[in-house]
């Protein structure tokens, strides 16, 4: 018998298996979700001559100004542009508003400039951006979050900040990048340059009357993925996590408020909290929404198994409790392991899923070391009280096949866990009941357990979510329309399915659920629905 020549040796096939989804997850982490380039921003029309000191470029702002006094609306975009121009004027030549007034000689009719600025913003040390110096561009780029109106936006990066360690850090009372509006008021022969926080004034009175206030409420968490790449850390956080454990962190995506609900975002296997950035976008379009609810992030390395990743979020949600006592009752966002972390956070398991395990109560289980205490964090909790309303998006509630196939069995080889996790294998063989468990050959990981036959995935299920709490659930078909019989590609209907939950809506879209155009709608109506109920 001739031998095929073109047939593919096994090898070869089972190399390219290999390879797809590898390149599939190098070529995500290779296209920035956005970035930037400066930009010289085009005058309006009837903009006055750019000047090149700020005394001149003030006087250009006063002409502006006047004819808005004068009732020419026309001239907005012109005063808009004119104070963008007096921001970088300052900067680039070192004049001081700030501390104290300043004389500014060749500003016609003014004589004086004077500047204010909201609390956590130091103009002398803080860079100020205006963000029509600033093209962005990328599939996370489309929803700007551009609120028309008078004022020059800007986003202040804090001088000393490393881009490439913004990931890294806590930011809450300290934000790195923030958005702020700049507006300059007349009166008699003095002016005064204020920096606006646009989430406590969507609205100011200037020249005679009140006008909206324009703000970019994208622009500093855009300039922010584009500069810090936050998005690249998915995979090595995967597969290294360990290494990546400064990267836990719960974040402020605005300047705190205790009178806004904190919405909380928390991402899932080989994600980052860059893949709600189209979410949270278009959630600051809607103006109910930006005036009633902040936005934070909950960071981690995903290659930890999520029940301990739950563990690393309680211990962020208490220091925030102990920083910020009186902050609101809080609605979670969670997408895939997101949701099954969200779950967690949301349960009363106190110590049935340890006795399961174990046998016998934690007092009685004779595990030593580092490897108790990391067991006891993770199968040992109760529900935060200050959380009321959970969106869970395609949530493997039930475990995933994925998990368990080849991919899953093949990248579950590649997640190096430290020491003290390996150990927890030994720990668990020799204090369980439970034959099966001398089978383990390793410490669990993310992807072990999100297999639908784990034990975590199976008792979790037994318990309810609190009373008290509300859920929703959101999953993809990937347009088929065959739902209950459906899957987004990765977590099946009958694992994504919550029964008691207040809604369900399907999807039409794959494991990104969250990203889809009718889930961000979605999710926009589940917040507006929370607002009849939250104090």
């Amino acid at each position: 018998m001739m031998r095929n020549q073109s047939a593919t040796p096994a090898s070869k096939v089972l190399l390219q298996g290999i390879g797809l989804p590898l390149a599939c997850l190098m070529l995500a982490q290779c296209t920035a979700p956005v970035s930037v380039k400066m930009q010289k921003p085009p005058a309006p029309p009837e903009s006055p001559v750019r000047q090149t000191d700020p005394a001149r470029q003030l006087a250009a702002v006063h002409r502006t100004y006047l004819r808005i006094q004068r009732g020419d609306d026309s001239a907005v975009p012109a005063y808009n542009y004119a104070v963008a121009r007096l921001i970088e004027d300052i900067e680039k030549s070192g004049a001081d508003p700030w501390t104290a007034p300043a004389a500014l000689a060749g500003a016609g009719a003014i004589q004086r400039l004077s500047g204010r600025a909201p609390d956590g913003v130091h103009p002398l040390q803080d860079r100020l951006i205006p963000t029509d110096t600033l093209a962005f561009k990328g599939k996370d780029a489309e929803f700007q979050s551009i609120i028309p109106g008078i004022g020059a936006p800007l986003v202040a990066v804090k001088s000393s900040e490393d881009f490439s360690r913004l990931a890294h850090e806590v930011h809450r009372k300290k934000l790195p990048l923030r958005n702020l509006t700049a507006i300059v008021r007349f009166e008699g022969d003095a002016a005064t340059l204020e920096l606006i926080d646009p989430y406590q004034a969507e609205t100011i009175n200037l020249a005679g009357r009140s006008r909206p206030l324009a703000a970019d409420f994208g622009a500093a968490v855009m300039l922010g993925l584009s500069k810090s790449r936050v998005d690249k850390l998915g995979i090595a956080r995967l597969l290294s996590p360990s290494r990546y454990n400064d990267t836990v962190h719960l974040n402020f995506l605005q300047p705190y408020d205790p009178a806004r609900i904190p919405v909380l975002f928390v991402h899932g296997l080989d994600s980052t909290p860059a893949t709600f950035a189209p979410m949270y976008f278009k959630l600051l379009e809607d103006r109910v929404i930006r005036e009633r609810y902040q936005f934070w992030s909950f960071s981690y390395p995903s290659g930890y198994p999520y029940p301990y990743s739950a563990s690393l979020l309680r211990k962020e949600l208490a220091r925030v409790n102990h920083a910020f006592p009186d902050h609101k009752d809080m609605v979670i966002i969670g997408h895939s392991m997101g949701s099954m972390i969200s779950r967690a956070i949301v349960t009363d398991a106190d110590e049935r899923i340890w006795q399961g395990v174990f046998g016998k109560p934690v007092a009685r289980t004779t595990i030593t070391g580092p490897s108790r205490k990391i067991l006891e964090e993770s199968l040992v909790f109760h529900a935060e009280p200050k959380i009321k309303r959970v969106v869970f998006y395609s949530g493997p509630h039930r475990g995933s096949d994925l998990a368990v196939d080849w991919i899953g069995r093949f990248f579950g080889k590649l997640v190096r866990l430290p020491g003290t996790m390996a150990d927890m294998r030994d720990a668990i063989v020799s204090a369980t009941i439970d034959p099966a468990a001398e089978h383990l050959t390793r410490a669990p990981n993310s992807i072990d357990t999100l297999a639908p036959d784990n034990y975590f995935v199976i008792e979790i299920n037994k318990i309810p979510i609190k009373d008290g709490v509300t859920y929703h659930t959101i999953a993809g078909d990937r347009g088929k329309g065959d739902s209950p019989n459906s899957s987004d590609g990765v977590v099946p209907y009958w694992s994504s399915h919550l029964k008691g939950a207040a809604s369900e809506k399907i999807v039409a879209s794959g494991h990104g659920s969250h990203q889809h155009p009718d889930g961000m709608a979605e999710a926009a109506r589940i917040l507006r629905l929370h607002l009849k109920t939250a104090r």
